[in-house]
């Protein structure tokens, strides 16, 4: 059996104390990278950064400020951001094991989101999947990506666009909308799963074999992956609208009552095509069934019409010195005309009743 290297680390942490930071997963990138978004209704600054303690003047302002840090795999950043933005322990431990399942927790100065960003790998015909953090606080929101690449361009866009809303907003619209884009990718997923399904099921139907069986069964695991991962968020957003805070402005609210919606459509896509998935199993061995049956049949109505030529056969088959048809000139191809014509009757009569 193949060990998770990740569970290999999870073993590491035994006899530790809470709030350990080691990185449980994959690193995915060489080094950490930093980037720092400030910005209000009519300023706009994007900038690189080397050290966390960079982005002091940035929090300090009254601007909304978005820090990203790409890769997790240098505890001593996240010590650094402990230290900076007072974020508990307990939090920053979470944020290095990549295996957490989504959840949100509330803090007096600041919120922690963990969620999952999924995407579909066109080769490998199945899922990526990088676990996302995120810190909202009275100014600023922070993010936590385990490797390069993410789907947060468009709300980039939308900020350098000084026209746009999330301008006027503030950091409780900012998480919104990375939150909101996540999940409006597990869309773009599904449908991609969609098309592997129809796949699938046009090959069952026309060309059903062993090998189908195992492209169920890794998309089925699949399924029951992406709704561990995704049925959570259900009770995250829930409790971020219910949660009476200071963080989370009433006109915000609407919108994340909309991520609600996106999340429980998303839910219930997932169950649905569980279910097709399952159907195409059924699917696969009806027809392997039914394919097994005509063969059956074909060799039936084979047997059926050569018991009596046999039984023909085998009587003139018999050594006796004493049979009447033996020395009887035309004997032999009357024989051949009757187990002909028995062979020929039968062949009629199963047409006639459909068995062939």
């Amino acid at each position: 059996m193949k060990t998770d290297k990740s569970m290999q680390k999870i073993s590491d942490k035994i006899g530790l104390p809470a709030g350990s930071m080691i990185h449980i997963g994959e690193q995915k990138v060489e080094e950490v990278l930093l980037s720092v978004i400030n910005y209000d209704e009519e300023n706009f600054e994007i900038k690189a950064i080397e050290e966390i303690k960079d982005v002091i003047p940035f929090k300090d302002s009254a601007a909304v400020t978005w820090l990203d840090v790409t890769g997790l795999h240098k505890p001593r950043v996240l010590e650094n951001i402990e230290k900076y933005f007072h974020i508990h322990p307990l939090v920053l431990e979470d944020i290095l094991n990549t295996n957490k399942r989504p959840k949100i927790e509330f803090y007096e100065d600041y919120f922690f989101i963990l969620l999952k960003m999924i995407s579909f790998n066109e080769d490998k015909k199945e899922i990526d999947i990088e676990q996302i953090s995120l810190i909202l606080g009275k100014n600023f929101v922070i993010t936590f990506q385990e490797r390069e690449g993410d789907v947060f361009n468009p709300v980039r866009e939308r900020i350098k666009n000084g026209q746009m809303r999330i301008r006027k907003r503030g950091p409780d619209y900012l998480l919104y909308a990375l939150v909101d884009i996540i999940i409006d990718h597990y869309f773009l997923l599904l449908d991609k799963f969609e098309e592997v399904i129809e796949d699938i099921e046009e090959h069952v139907i026309n060309n059903p074999d062993n090998q189908i069986v195992q492209q169920i069964h890794d998309i089925k695991r699949n399924y029951i992956f992406l709704y561990k991962s995704i049925w959570p968020l259900k009770d995250v957003i829930n409790n971020l609208i219910r949660e009476e805070s200071e963080f989370i402005q009433e006109a915000t609210l609407p919108f994340l009552r909309d991520v609600q919606d996106h999340i429980i459509q998303v839910v219930e896509i997932i169950e649905s095509h569980r279910d097709m998935v399952s159907g195409l199993m059924d699917l696969f061995l009806t027809n392997t069934s039914v394919k097994m049956n005509k063969v059956i049949k074909v060799l039936t109505i084979i047997a059926t019409i050569f018991i009596p030529l046999t039984f023909l056969a085998g009587i003139y088959g018999m050594n006796f010195e004493f049979m009447p048809e033996l020395r009887w000139r035309w004997g032999y191809p009357v024989i051949w005309i009757i187990m002909i014509s028995i062979g020929t009757t039968l062949i009629m009569f199963f047409k006639k009743r459909k068995w062939l």
